[in-house]
């Protein structure tokens, strides 16, 4: 079983200190040993990345739980738009269905009330 048939995985970005900061991410695959998901481009995430593109991934539950006994994958996460950004959203919608336009309709009310943005870039990771 790949990474990407899991539901939800635990992303774990890096900051500029060196901290891990771990959070449950939907993952699709993309194939060519890569996988990605949609995200807001000025997430804490997105941002992350940019300044350190190293990442492991963890099967996990939607809180975030890892799987006990799980692997840990490692990778190369990259910042994307435009028509990679369509593509990973596609997929995420053909996995996920019904709850994307949940999340959707959730991150429209926490952008009115200044708590983030849409999803506009997709984080691509290529896995070690």
């Amino acid at each position: 079983m790949s990474i990407a048939d899991e539901e939800y995985v635990s992303l774990v970005t890096y900051k500029s200190d060196g901290t891990p900061k771990p959070l449950p991410v939907w993952i699709v695959d993309l194939g060519d040993n890569t996988v990605g998901f949609t995200t807001w481009g000025e997430s804490w995430k997105a941002k992350r990345v940019r300044n350190n593109p190293n990442v492991t991934l963890q099967p996990c539950d939607q809180r975030g739980n890892v799987v006990e006994g799980s692997a840990i994958v490692e990778g190369t996460a990259r910042m994307a738009t435009g028509h990679e950004y369509a593509t990973v959203a596609a997929l995420v919608k053909d996995k996920y269905g019904f709850w994307v336009t949940a999340v959707k309709t959730m991150n429209k009310v926490r952008s009115a009330l200044g708590k983030g943005g849409q999803s506009d870039s997709a984080m691509i990771i290529e896995l070690a």
